[in-house]
């Protein structure tokens, strides 16, 4: 672990005193993902991952231009979209992006007030706030612009009590298959151009209020072939984590830069959810057919007591058994953290999901990055993207 990492205090008082608290964030409302099946990708969700069914908005509730499912799992909620014509901007979206995240959806007390907030700062408008109603109550909703062409959504619902949102129906079908345990979003990570980090690091200090609280340059992220560097952001309650991460030369082509040429821009890379029972979780995911990445060799495994340190007296988890199942393992100064990572969840080597149990840390799996980027290094050369 090198001192950078090491002299960050973590304490979180430290980690967000410098925040601003003009945009009190209550956590993620919801992840909405543009697809080009939304009914098949549904499916796939609930099969492949546990997600439940919740709610509908289609042709059968009067939505003309778009269908959305909506998934729940604990707390977090995933919204997928697809367009029921060939002009609408979400097949726009589909065409250029391929399947992948659109809105990352906050969850506030004033919509009105953290639109008006963060526009007078810089943000770029996506939607002005509206009044949605049912007989349910009201929600207000509103939209600026981040990296890329993904958006904020703030949502405020206190005046409502349905399933979801205003022109949304309870959504119950037979087939329900049990949940993976999988309990809510801990952090989402953005890829952004070259020499465009400090450009959006700024952009969520001076637009969201936002702070930098860990930075990883290529010289502690990187293989024999490529590098990245990376800031994580976060809000001033510490519920809202946004790493951001842009490319670094090397001798080969990193896996920011195969994101960025297969998503054709900036985007979320991945989203991080968490699980109390990592070993729980991950072998159900695996027994329903979700692919992760290949393991670290042996001898990061035979390393583990030793990097953990002084935590290593407090580790419950057998570390025959992590090997088995291909999870890593990190520590900082306030405990461990076990994680792994899914293989691209669609054809584009673009958005995959990351499985977290903190034990403590509060980090991002620092010590991981080596043997984390030569396992993507390895499926990179299966694709020939390397």
């Amino acid at each position: 672990m090198s001192k950078e990492i090491k002299s960050v205090d973590y304490g979180l008082e430290k980690i967000f005193e410098g925040a601003q608290d003009f945009l009190p964030l209550l956590g993620t409302d919801y992840v909405e993902l543009y697809v080009g099946n939304a009914k098949q990708a549904a499916h796939y969700y609930k099969t492949a991952f546990g997600f439940q069914s919740l709610a509908y908005k289609g042709l059968e509730t009067g939505s003309r231009n778009e269908v959305s499912y909506v998934l729940k799992q604990d707390k977090i909620r995933l919204v997928l979209t697809t367009p029921l014509n060939s002009k609408s901007p979400v097949n726009e979206h589909i065409v250029k992006h391929g399947d992948g995240v659109k809105v990352v959806a906050l969850w506030v007390d004033d919509a009105r007030s953290a639109y008006e907030e963060t526009t007078k700062r810089g943000a770029r408008s996506f939607m002005e706030p509206i009044i949605e109603q049912d007989e349910h109550g009201e929600v207000v909703r509103a939209g600026i612009y981040t990296y890329g062409e993904t958006v904020h959504m703030f949502v405020e619902r206190k005046n409502y009590k349905g399933v979801f949102l205003p022109g949304f129906q309870e959504w119950k079908p037979d087939y329900s298959p049990s949940s993976v345990g999988l309990k809510y979003i801990d952090h989402m990570v953005g890829n952004v151009g070259w020499g465009e980090m400090n450009h959006w690091v700024k952009w969520y200090e001076d637009v969201m209020g936002f702070v930098n609280f860990l930075s990883f340059d290529d010289k502690q992220i990187h293989t024999e072939y490529s590098a990245l560097m990376s800031k994580v952001m976060s809000n001033g309650n510490g519920r809202i984590k946004f790493p951001i991460n842009e490319p670094a030369e090397g001798k080969k082509r990193s896996q920011i830069e195969e994101y960025l040429d297969f998503y054709e821009g900036s985007g979320v890379q991945h989203i991080a959810v968490a699980t109390d029972d990592i070993i729980k979780t991950v072998s159900e995911l695996k027994s329903r057919g979700v692919e992760f990445l290949p393991p670290p060799p042996q001898a990061y495994y035979d390393d583990i007591p030793r990097r953990l340190g002084v935590h290593r007296d407090m580790m419950k988890e057998d570390i025959a058994e992590l090997q088995k199942l291909s999870i890593l393992v990190d520590a900082d100064e306030e405990g461990y953290l076990l994680q792994i990572f899914t293989k691209p969840v669609e054809d584009r080597p673009t958005l995959f999901f990351e499985i977290i149990q903190r034990m403590g840390a509060k980090g991002f799996g620092a010590g991981n990055f080596k043997a984390l980027f030569e396992s993507i290094e390895r499926e990179q050369q299966l694709r020939g993207t390397l």
